[in-house]
């Protein structure tokens, strides 16, 4: 098997879009209001899927994270050390939750961590200094 992409499954796809689109910069062409929402980020293929719409795809009702969560994470990349402190200002200037403002971690990589509108977790990071 080979990895394809991933996916997360949200209560409010408008907010969400907004959110990915407008904030983080991800490109999606897709309508506020449709069941899902696939896109294409660096060769990976993301996708927003309206839990809604699962469960009646299913037939099935699942458990879902509420909240700040540490279910899982988004991790995105930037240059360097400077612009994980810019994206991390830009982001939250922009309404994202700030979760851990920049921090150099012993192991090299300078991150930060900012919860997207529902909950779940993106790190923005790099491991170069200039």
């Amino acid at each position: 098997m080979k990895l394809e992409g991933f996916g997360i499954f949200v209560d409010d796809m408008a907010t969400m879009v907004r959110f990915y689109r407008d904030v983080l910069g991800f490109e999606i062409k897709e309508d506020e209001n449709t069941t899902n929402v696939f896109l294409e980020k660096d060769g990976t293929l993301f996708l927003l899927f309206r839990k809604s719409d699962f469960e009646k795809m299913t037939s099935q009702k699942f458990a879902y994270c509420k909240g700040v969560n540490g279910h899982f994470e988004i991790a995105l990349g930037v240059a360097n050390y400077a612009e994980v402190d810019k994206a991390y200002a830009k982001v939250t200037a922009a309404g994202a939750k700030g979760v851990m403002p920049p921090t150099t971690e012993p192991w090299g990589q300078r991150t930060c961590y900012i919860a997207d509108p529902e909950g779940n977790l993106v790190e923005i990071g790099s491991f170069v200094k200039e």
